[in-house]
């Protein structure tokens, strides 16, 4: 196949991880300098908190938040939806009033270039003037500010699935990490897709973007008795993939999981079309992006033999509670931004953050502590459909990340490039995977 030249413009679309510890509760002592109370009435109920306090990111009327995110170059295709998906679902919210229906959000957005010096700068730029960072773009942009983000004791919500920030007491992960997409992806395959009793293949980056599908794929490789062939890796950004769709095809791969960022992703599915190669291409989230599959020479090759293994309700489906409100939302605010994942998950981001800056203002306390604490007691993050329900538990050591997959085609005459195979579904073998050790 000939490679299209807007590959080589989106080539450091490569170094995503995309759509791939201090501090804990506080103590009773804590509470009654956030403007909360310990004391119980006669009947033994406690007393409501009192109005939170101003403090580094709210004035006493507006809660402000921010986004470090890339604005601008290659990455910007992926960082502007999403930062817009951010900006919609508060704008709508701000039109109800805001938070506890009193309190406006203003979002703070800094352009991170996609360089983690930058992030650091942007991130040292803004944290004084923010309760928390609605949305944090990219693995490496979190792997580098994480640890200052831990000393400062400030929270943020990571744009990107990797099942390292399950337990993270500073972030707050939404969504079905890599390993779950993989293993409902598989089990899929096996039960409902024509897969039993074929050979299965990975072929992913060689870091721990790639190691994570690669988990999902040995779990329900031991779960399903399936037939494991082997993991060919790749370095982010390869030109050719001629010697891994090679190795594949000469293993007798029947259906192959790959584990890669959108520029990576097309180029080994267009080396693949070239060399009529087509096994069953279960394609774990972050390796989709519409202009590379729809409306080019992968299209045709995409729609038949690529299934993405995803999150979520085919758009514009309004039985879905959440979808409903999402399209109108987007529809009044959303300033010509077309159906696109990735507004959907910075939009569900901004629903996650308002659910903890509303227990926050329940506790009385919109500080830097008060946030954690918020995260620690929130207990779950629902979503109305638009993702699977996130149990937070007790603590950071208890959250228990969804479960729930969906299964998308690539459909040229779908909003966003893709329809739904099979929604919420959730297998025994992702339901008996164990994060405890992540």
């Amino acid at each position: 196949m000939k490679r299209q030249p807007w590959l080589r413009l989106l080539a450091l679309l490569a170094a995503l991880g995309l759509l791939a510890a201090a501090c804990g509760g506080r103590d009773s002592d804590d509470d009654e300098d956030a403007g909360g109370s310990d004391d119980t009435s006669e009947e033994g109920t406690e007393e409501p908190a009192g109005d939170p306090e101003p403090t580094a990111g709210f004035d006493g009327s507006t809660i402000t938040v921010g986004a470090l995110t890339p604005t601008s170059g290659p990455v910007s295709i992926i960082g502007n939806p999403l930062t817009k998906g951010n900006e919609v679902y508060f704008e709508a919210l701000n039109d109800e009033g805001g938070v506890a229906g009193k309190y406006p959000v203003e979002l703070v957005v800094r352009d991170t270039a996609y360089t983690e010096a930058t992030a650091i700068q942007e991130y040292n730029a803004t944290k004084d003037s923010v309760v928390m960072f609605t949305q944090i773009f990219g693995t490496a942009i979190i792997h580098a500010v994480l640890s200052q983000m831990e000393q400062d004791q400030v929270a943020g919500a990571p744009a990107t699935l990797d099942a390292d920030w399950v337990h993270e007491p500073n972030l707050v992960p939404i969504g079905a990490p890599y390993q779950i997409q993989a293993i409902n992806g598989l089990d899929w395959y096996v039960n409902e897709g024509g897969g039993e009793g074929k050979k299965v293949c990975t072929l992913a980056q060689d870091d721990p973007y790639g190691d994570a599908g690669q988990e999902g794929v040995d779990h329900a490789a031991e779960e399903l008795d399936i037939d494991l062939g082997p993991r060919v890796d790749f370095a982010v950004g390869t030109p050719d993939f001629t010697t891994q769709i090679n190795q594949l095809e000469g293993e007798s791969c029947e259906a192959v999981v790959m584990v890669a960022t959108p520029a990576d992703a097309a180029g080994a599915l267009g080396k693949a079309a070239s060399v009529g190669y087509a096994p069953q291409w279960l394609l774990i989230s972050p390796g989709y992006l519409k202009l590379l599959y729809v409306g080019g020479d992968l299209e045709p090759y995409a729609v038949e033999n690529v299934k993405i293994l995803s999150e979520g309700a085919n758009w514009g489906d309004e039985s879905v509670p959440g979808m409903a409100k999402m399209v109108a939302d987007l529809e009044q605010y959303g300033d010509g931004q077309e159906p696109d994942p990735y507004f959907a998950f910075g939009y569900n981001q901004a629903r996650a953050v308002h659910q903890v800056l509303e227990k926050a203002v329940e506790l009385g306390d919109l500080s830097r502590e008060g946030i954690l604490r918020a995260i620690e007691e929130v207990g779950e993050l629902t979503f109305d459909g638009l993702l699977g329900d996130y149990d937070y538990g007790d603590s950071p050591e208890d959250r228990n990340p969804a479960r729930m997959s969906t299964i998308f085609n690539v459909d040229p005459a779908s909003p966003t490039g893709l329809t739904a195979e099979v929604t919420e579904y959730t297998s025994d073998a992702a339901e008996s995977f164990d994060f405890s050790a992540e």
